[in-house]
């Protein structure tokens, strides 16, 4: 049996363990096609030959900026197994950072999805010296189609395969597999250098934490397989023999979910809100009888407890009547038959964890980085394994050790080699004896539980001296269904505040409900029923926090944050600097009006 040691091994070792006839499926045009496991090393290896025709050599650089599909699969380990290496570039970029990325990693070959990225991008192959070509996933007219990649190896397989077989016997676990610019939130993107043996020891270690899936299981994509988690996971799948479905558009999800009876997938936390909102929004439209039954049920969710030594056996009763009337209806509206739900990315409130978990989708909460390939720790699907409001437990393979201000250190095969071409900034973050400095505050108990309380960056103190963590009152406050998005702001300031993007799904429904009649957005937030309401939110759950981290004011705006609109990274993290800079008249008044009284 083929040992796991480079990522292409995982196709080999699928052959020999589990081949399959769906390794790989995406749904297309409303249509579901299918790759077996023969039909994916079938493409992987004409892609390698083709760029050996074409005189790729190892070390070259090859860019993708593509939605999911498997053709991306292709690419990968077909530049993979001849010693390529995959720039994968997220498709909501600017293009100052496209530029960047593209001239800073001298890519040699461009590949996009569709017309679009095209008409955006091709004029970079005039500009940037390295940039030889691009090519196209899609048929778009006026455009090279990837397939005349593989089609360059035609014929002349008798010559190239021995090259081939030469190649990826050369090609070691320390080798340079992928640059991931990371988004960042300030400033120009860095390029995470990671290895196969960074990634591959994530796989293996990964393992653990989804114990339950079993070969012949179905895994649904859909968050970006340029993001490394989604990257990792979908290597995690094919490792253990999971069929891998990309699903046809973020709005399709749900529906594709219960097409396939998906039994794990990867997400983050904003999908997860979104679900609960419209399920809420739902059983707010129902009337009598039937609305009490939903809330009782919501209510007694919110109380659930993943250890059952803590669950009365009143509460078991109740549970099993809650889940019998309404939870069961969750799950089975997300497919029926979901194993395990892994989220990371950003936090995950408690409150979702506990009435999901009593719906019986079981929502694993994670922490990485790009830097760490990217898995530190993960919760897993079972007790004593699990905790709400931490990220699981640190595995063995992984050294993890708090730092004397609270920063949580790294240590282990899937820390990352550097950042390409930046030995400065790869100095800042990881020590000469391997420790990586995550940015993160945190704490680890004696079981290896690891918790997040903030960015060490984003920790401010107020004009009088005390410290607020920002992430930790804006988990807080976003438990609220009013509220979509916040931003906390105080740094240097007498008081903490908050800019606040209402949940206008909730908000509109909300209104037609109380009769409050508005233009648009803009009018809406202005209207002072509206206003009273968020402070009665606002209040709510600042008894939850210290004095110093509740919310004395705050401003309600008329835009929701995007990674198009540039408030969010393509990751969805906030972009602080960027929201400050759009708000700052905003801020102004908060602060100007108080502070002068």
């Amino acid at each position: 049996m083929t040992e796991i040691k480079r990522t292409f091994d995982l196709l080999t070792q699928a052959e020999e363990k589990f081949p399959m006839d769906v390794a790989l499926a995406v749904k297309r045009h409303g249509k579901w096609e299918t790759f077996s496991t023969s039909m994916y090393r079938e493409n992987v290896d004409q892609v390698s030959l083709g760029l050996l025709a074409m005189g790729f050599e190892k070390g070259d650089k090859i860019a993708t900026v593509s939605n999911n599909r498997p053709e991306w699969n292709f690419m990968d380990f077909g530049m993979s197994q001849i010693g390529c290496v995959h720039v994968s570039i997220y498709p909501t970029i600017s293009d100052t950072e496209y530029r960047h990325i593209l001239t800073h990693s001298g890519s040699r070959m461009l590949i996009v999805s569709d017309k679009a990225l095209f008409e955006r991008l091709h004029h970079f192959v005039d500009e940037i010296e390295k940039l030889e070509a691009i090519f196209t996933f899609d048929e778009v007219e006026g455009a090279t189609h990837w397939r005349a990649i593989p089609e360059q190896g035609a014929g002349k397989e008798s010559t190239l395969r021995p090259l081939l077989e030469k190649r990826r016997n050369e090609i070691k676990p320390e080798d340079l597999l992928t640059l991931i610019y990371t988004s960042g939130t300030t400033g120009l993107s860095k390029g995470v250098m990671l290895s196969h043996k960074n990634v591959v020891s994530n796989v293996l270690m990964s393992q653990d934490i989804v114990a339950g899936l079993k070969p012949g299981d179905r895994a649904l994509s859909f968050l970006p397989l340029c993001h490394i988690l989604e990257r990792t996971g979908c290597f995690v799948w094919q490792s253990l023999g999971i069929s891998v479905y990309y699903a046809e558009s973020i709005e399709t999800i749900v529906e594709n979910m219960n097409e396939i009876k998906a039994s794990t997938f990867i997400t983050v936390p904003r999908v997860f809100e979104k679900i609960y909102d419209k399920i809420i929004l739902k059983g707010r439209e129902l009337k009598g009888i039937k609305k009490s039954i939903f809330f009782w049920a919501v209510k007694t969710g919110d109380r659930f407890d993943p250890n059952p030594a803590n669950r009365t056996t009143l509460y078991n009763i109740k549970l099993a009547l809650a889940r019998k009337l309404v939870l069961s209806k969750w799950r089975e509206a997300l497919g029926g038959s979901l194993k395990g739900v892994i989220s990371g990315g950003a936090a995950l409130q408690p409150r979702l964890s506990r009435i999901f978990w009593a719906a019986n989708i079981l929502v694993q909460e994670g922490y990485g980085l790009t830097e760490t390939s990217p898995v530190v720790s993960g919760n897993k699907s079972y007790y004593p394994y699990v905790r709400f409001g931490w990220v699981g437990v640190v595995p063995d393979e992984i050294e993890v050790k708090i730092a004397g201000d609270g920063e949580i250190m790294v240590r282990g095969d899937n820390v990352m080699m550097g950042y390409y071409k930046d030995p400065e900034k790869t100095r800042e973050v990881l020590e000469p004896d391997g420790w990586f400095h995550t940015g993160d505050i945190g704490e680890l108990d004696k079981d290896r539980f690891l918790r997040i309380t903030d960015r060490k960056k984003e920790i401010f103190k107020l004009s009088g001296g005390k410290y607020v963590a920002p992430q930790l009152v804006e988990n807080v406050i976003k438990e609220s269904m009013f509220i979509e998005q916040l931003m906390v702001i105080g740094e240097n300031r007498k008081f903490t505040a908050a800019l606040i993007v209402p949940d206008f799904g909730y908000l509109h429904a909300w209104c037609h409900l109380h009769h409050v009649t508005y233009r648009d957005n803009k009018d809406l937030v202005r209207k002072k029923k509206v206003v009273d309401r968020y402070q009665k939110e606002v209040d709510k759950h600042n008894q939850k926090l210290g004095h110093t981290e509740q919310i004395k004011v705050f401003r309600l705006v008329c835009d929701s944050w995007s990674p198009e609109t540039g408030e969010l990274s393509p990751t969805l993290k906030l972009k602080r600097k960027a929201v400050k800079h759009k708000y700052q008249h905003l801020i102004d008044e908060i602060y100007e009006v108080q502070e002068t009284t």
